[in-house]
Parts: C-alpha cells; sequence; structure tokens
C-alpha cells in the first residue's frame, strides 16, 4: 500500500516526486547538471508536466528549495531566544552536515556567484525562511528579552553566517560548544527592550 504525495499548493500532484528528483539532481550533478529532461526521467514525470508548471529549472529549483521537506524543521519554542537561537543553530548545522541535504545546500551556495538567477532563487528560498523564523523575535519582544528595533534579518545573518563560514569555509566541525558559544556572541550582543 502506498501513501499518498503531499498536495502542494499550485503544484502538480506528483510534486512530492518531482521536488525529490530536483534536490537529488542538483546534489548529484550539480547546478549544470540539473535539467528539466533530467528531473522528468528520475521523477517519472512527463517533460511537459514540468514546463506546463515552472517555465525554467530555476523555476522549478526555486519551488523544490521552498516547499520540499527536505530543508525543512520545525521552528522552536523553547521560552527564550537563547534557547530558540540555539535550536535554530542546531537545525542549520543539521542540514549542512547531514548526508542527504548537504549536497543540496552547497551545490547552491558554489552556483549562485556565477547564477544570478540561482542567486535569486537563494535569496526567495531566505526570505521564506525568515519569515517562518520571525514568531522567534516577536516573543522575544514580548517577552522583554529583545529590543522591538532589532533586525530579525541581521540576527540570523550573523548566526547563520558564522555556521555557514566555519565548515565550508574554514573546515572546521560545528561542534555543540561552538554553536553554543556563537549564539551566545550573538544574543550577548542584542539590546534588551528598554
Amino acid at each position: 500500500m502506498t501513501t499518498p504525495e503531499r498536495r502542494t499548493a499550485g503544484a502538480p500532484r506528483q510534486a512530492a516526486a518531482i521536488f525529490a528528483a530536483t534536490l537529488e539532481l542538483l546534489a548529484d550533478k550539480g547546478y549544470d547538471g540539473l535539467t528539466m529532461e533530467a528531473v522528468a526521467a528520475r521523477s517519472g514525470v512527463n517533460k511537459t508536466t514540468l514546463y506546463r508548471w515552472w517555465p525554467a529549472k530555476d523555476a522549478l529549483l526555486a519551488a523544490a528549495l521552498t516547499d520540499s521537506d527536505l530543508l525543512s524543521f520545525p521552528m522552536p519554542d523553547t521560552g527564550s531566544l537563547r534557547g530558540d537561537l540555539l535550536d535554530l543553530a542546531r537545525a542549520i548545522a543539521g542540514l549542512l552536515t547531514d548526508p542527504s541535504t548537504a549536497p543540496v545546500a552547497t551545490a547552491v551556495l558554489a552556483a549562485a556567484p556565477r547564477r544570478p538567477q540561482l542567486a535569486a532563487v537563494g535569496s526567495a528560498f531566505f526570505a521564506e525562511r525568515l519569515g517562518r523564523e520571525q514568531p522567534v523575535f516577536e516573543r522575544a519582544v514580548a517577552r522583554g528579552e529583545l529590543d522591538p528595533g532589532c533586525d530579525p534579518a541581521a540576527i540570523m545573518d550573523l548566526l547563520a553566517g558564522a555556521i555557514w563560514f566555519r565548515l565550508l569555509l574554514r573546515g572546521q566541525p560545528l561542534t555543540p560548544e561552538y554553536l553554543s558559544g556563537a549564539v551566545d556572541l550573538v544574543v550577548d550582543g542584542l539590546p534588551r527592550a528598554g
């Protein structure tokens, strides 16, 4: 017995298989090796179906990055800003180190500087992710842990940027101690509610 596929709004019934094939090919072949033909073959969907929903591979990749469950994780609600940011740091580290997600993240990162359209895909993905993270900061403001004038995007840039930089550019491990220390540096530097 098979389970029904999750229906993504604004996408065909086979969206989960299409998105999985897209991200697998990105990880296996890189951005240049990702083609609509290869996605159709791997997902078992007719190429015309792909083009009916997504006019080009960048549109398909954008949908796969934002709508696939592969790169999603639950937003934390630990009762403190520090706890929520630590959970977010662990989730980001998990995406960058898990064998099923790390190749996708690094392929997008590697291709984006040479591909303005892919950079736009990444920008849309991170904007959507920041929208889902927004309640973390709203709760922190309501608890008096964070000044309402703080910029959530800058906070996440500092935290996620440190994680990406350490792993992908320095080649250093993302230990629990490192993640906790990075969160402490970010949180300790934030202005509190007046």
